[in-house]
């Protein structure tokens, strides 16, 4: 019978013979006990968009916003200042919606405002700061209005395409007032109001995007996946995609900000997984480490074909773990073949799923990758996938640690996380697999 090193703590050596060793929650192996109780709840699975609790409001999301209503940020209908550049698209009322750029009473050079790239070592502080400084102009039209002669729609799309920061002004119906917008999917922003009037001034176009605009014979797809191995930033991807700026002409649509950050992810994710899984294996245990807004990341690459999954362990009173007593732990993964259903984890699977194949492209390897998070009572507000995929890049730049055997990278992985390594092999269908499964070598 095998035994396997799985953890040690204060001194003491976990062992974990076979998958029997982790039933009663995991925790058999272990003779001290472990802080709070683990629970998979409603809330991590929804994230304010099922309303899994039956409620038409997620009570979540809610006291957030009675913390954080604000006042009118200007004192009458009228702003001016410079868009990052950012715009954001509805999707309450699909297919009709509500569109317009965002911007702050700021002038100068905001990019850094709406580009997740930049923000590897910002607080979440000052993060809900500047983006809550971002007033949201709405705009309705129907999803295929992509081409409507409209000058909010004009200047939306030009907006979302841009390349330096333009300066606007606008006249709104009423002056902006309601409370910060929070979202597990896309970056917190201010205050919204209808718009009346807007004009937009020293514009510059990025030419790369610019171009894949006016090829009207061009499939998004292919779109997005030439701009990105031009090095056109994720994040400029995601705006262009969501004003309708990529396809064949008559079949382009704006599509709402939560869906295109997922849609780019995943449509990059998958492409790169194509050559990911033609490379030669890794030879090592490797895992790279980040930590972040009170998030503690792991990633775990073994020699083997590819296979990937990430599992999120939620500490009481984060943001998506109201409980007191019950650390919740979700995961969601897939085998060599790819998944066929939209992971229960949400966005942030596949931006990770994008961050490692990124990686793995890059060396030309191949590998089965499991990501741990261990989210800590720090990270108080949902700040968006952007959060999950730059730290993620983040680890994978720093050198990794690298290792023999599981057994020892496991024991490594335990040494920096508080939940014993028994819990996350209980919650993973990959590292059971791995350590457990029989394989052919075995019998040599």
């Amino acid at each position: 019978m095998k035994v396997k090193l799985i953890g040690k703590k204060n001194k003491r050596r976990y062992y974990i013979r076979d998958r029997s060793d982790l039933k009663n929650d995991g925790m058999a192996v272990f003779d001290r006990p472990t802080r709070g109780r683990f629970d998979h709840s409603q809330c991590i699975l929804c994230r304010g968009t099922k309303y899994l609790c039956g409620k038409s409001r997620c009570p979540i999301l809610t006291k957030f916003y009675s913390k954080s209503r604000t006042e009118s940020l200007i004192s009458s209908e009228n702003l001016d200042g410079a868009s990052p550049p950012s715009v954001f698209i509805g999707r309450i009322g699909y297919p009709k919606i509500s569109i317009g750029p965002m911007i702050p009473p700021v002038h100068g050079d905001t990019a850094f405002m709406d580009t997740p790239e930049l923000w590897w070592d910002i607080d979440i502080d000052n993060l809900i700061d500047f983006r809550t400084s971002l007033v949201r102009g709405k705009y309705q039209v129907k999803v295929q209005d992509v081409l409507n002669q409209s000058k909010v729609v004009e200047y939306t799309r030009e907006i979302a395409l841009a390349k330096t920061s333009p300066e606007l002004e606008v006249k709104f119906t009423k002056s902006p007032t309601g409370h910060i917008s929070l979202s597990d999917s896309e970056q917190p922003h201010g205050p919204s109001a209808p718009l009346e009037r807007i004009s937009v001034d020293n514009i510059k176009l990025d030419h790369r995007i610019e171009k894949a605009y006016f090829d009207t014979d061009l499939k998004a797809r292919e779109a997005v996946i030439d701009l990105h191995k031009n090095k056109v930033l994720v994040s400029s991807l995601q705006k262009a995609f969501s004003v309708g700026a990529f396809g064949l002409g008559d079949y382009r649509r704006f599509v709402p900000t939560r869906w295109s950050i997922t849609a780019v992810d995943s449509m990059l994710g998958e492409h790169l997984m194509k050559y990911t899984k033609n490379h030669n294996w890794i030879n090592e245990y490797r895992v790279y480490e980040n930590y972040h807004l009170d998030n503690r990341w792991i990633v775990l690459m073994m020699p083997s074909e590819w296979c990937y999954e990430l599992i999120e362990a939620w500490y009481p009173d984060t943001a998506w773990n109201p409980s007191n007593s019950r650390i919740s732990i979700i995961s969601s993964h897939e085998h060599n073949q790819g998944r066929t259903t939209y992971a229960e984890i949400g966005g942030c699977y596949y931006a990770a799923r994008l961050a490692v194949n990124e990686k793995l492209t890059q060396e030309r390897k191949q590998a089965g990758v499991v990501i741990f998070r261990e989210t800590h009572p720090g990270y108080i507000l949902p700040v968006g996938v952007w959060n999950v995929r730059e730290n993620v890049r983040k680890a994978l730049i720093n050198e990794p640690l690298k290792f023999d055997n599981i057994e020892f990278a496991l024991e490594y992985i335990s040494s920096k996380m508080d939940i014993p390594i028994p819990q996350w092999i209980k919650h993973s269908a990959i590292l059971q697999e791995h350590m457990f499964q029989t394989k052919l070598d075995d019998f040599f």
